[in-house]
C-alpha cells in the first residue's frame, strides 16, 4: 500500500513498475519495512553520520560512521594475540580494532582489490602510531580461498562483507536505475563464501564478528543462519550476555576516541543487531552478529 501511494505520487502506473530499478527497490524495500520506510528511506537520503576518530596525537584523524565504530567495538579482543580483518578496506574499522587490541597482539588486514588494498595502507601510515602500525600486516587477495590453506589460525576475526550499500544506491541515481534483487542474491551468495572461510580460520573458543551495511536480512540473519545450521560447534554471542561481559574491550577506552559511541542504542535482530539511522540521529544502516566457535 506504501508502495503504490509512491507510485502515483510519481505518476507511475502499477503497469510501468517493475522488479527493477527505482521502482522496484521502492517495492522491496517498502515491503521489508512496511510504514516505517518512508522514514528510513528520507534518514537514508541525508548525509552520512560521520564522527572523528583519532588514535594518536601523532596519528591523523579519521571520519567515520559512529555505527561502525560501534561494531567494531563489539568484536570483544580480550586475551586475542592473533587477529584479522578479511575484508578490511577502506579502514575504518580497522583503526578501531588497532587502537583496542592488547600490546601483545597482532592484526592481519586483508583486502582483494588492489586498488582499494592500496588505500588502506594510506589509511594504517597515516592514521596509526608507529608502535601500533608495526603489528599491522596488509595483504591482497580473495579471503573466500584462505581456508584452502589456513585452518583455526586467529584468535578473532571480524569480516565486514561487500553488500548493498542501500544508502548509496540511493543516493546515487545510476546504480539506483540498475538494481534488482538478483543483487542482493549474488551478494548473499558471496557473502556465504566469505563467512565460512573465516569461521574454519577461527580456533576453538575464538570470535568472529560478521557485519554489513545492508537493509535486508537476506544479507544479515539469513547469513547467520546458515552458518548455525552448517557449523554444530557456532553459537550467537548477545551484548548482554555473560561471557560478551566478561570478554568485551574497556567501553571507557573507547569513548576517548569518540564520545558518540555512547549514543548508539542497536536494535536486536534474530541473530545480531541492527543500527538504522531514522533512530540513531543519522548513524548506520550496521547490522553485525557475534559468532563464537566453542570448545
Amino acid at each position: 500500500r506504501v508502495f503504490w501511494s509512491w507510485c502515483k505520487i510519481m505518476g507511475k502506473k502499477k503497469s510501468d513498475c517493475q522488479d527493477r530499478g527505482a521502482c522496484g527497490f521502492e517495492s522491496y524495500y517498502s515491503e521489508i519495512f512496511g510504514t516505517r520506510w518512508n522514514s528510513l528511506k528520507e534518514a537514508l537520503q541525508k548525509e552520512t553520520s560521520s564522527v572523528p576518530y583519532k588514535i594518536s596525537e601523532s596519528s591523523k584523524t579519521y571520519f567515520l560512521d559512529s555505527a561502525s565504530i560501534f561494531a567494531a567495538y563489539s568484536l570483544p579482543l580480550k586475551n586475542a594475540e592473533e587477529i584479522l580483518d578479511l575484508c578490511a578496506a577502506p579502514g575504518g574499522k580497522t583503526l578501531v580494532l588497532s587502537s583496542l587490541m592488547e600490546k601483545n597482539a597482532s592484526l592481519t588486514c586483508n583486502e582483494r582489490s588492489f586498488d582499494r588494498k592500496m588505500r588502506l595502507v594510506k589509511v594504517c601510515d597515516e592514521c596509526m602510531p608507529e608502535d601500533i602500525r608495526s603489528r599491522v600486516k596488509i595483504t591482497c587477495s580473495d579471503g573466500a580461498l584462505w581456508c584452502r590453506t589456513k585452518t583455526e589460525c586467529f584468535d578473532r576475526i571480524l569480516l565486514d562483507v561487500p553488500c548493498s550499500s542501500e544508502r548509496h544506491v540511493l543516493n546515487d541515481e545510476k546504480y539506483l536505475n540498475q538494481w534488482s534483487p538478483a543483487r542482493i542474491k549474488t551478494l548473499s551468495i558471496e557473502q556465504w563464501a566469505l563467512l565460512s572461510s573465516a569461521y574454519r580460520m577461527l580456533k576453538k573458543d575464538g570470535i568472529l564478528l560478521y557485519s554489513t551495511c545492508a537493509l535486508s536480512h537476506k544479507e544479515n540473519d539469513d547469513v547467520i543462519e546458515r552458518l548455525l545450521k552448517k557449523f554444530d560447534d557456532a553459537e550467537i554471542i548477545f551484548l548482554d550476555s555473560e561471557f560478551y561481559i566478561q570478554n568485551k574491550n574497556d567501553v571507557e577506552r573507547v569513548k576517548e576516541f569518540s564520545p558518540q559511541f555512547s549514543l548508539i542504542h542497536p536494535e536486536r535482530t534474530q541473530f545480531g543487531y541492527h543500527i538504522f539511522p531514522d533512530m540513531q540521529n543519522g548513524a548506520g544502516p550496521i547490522f553485525f552478529s557475534i559468532i563464537r566457535k566453542k570448545k
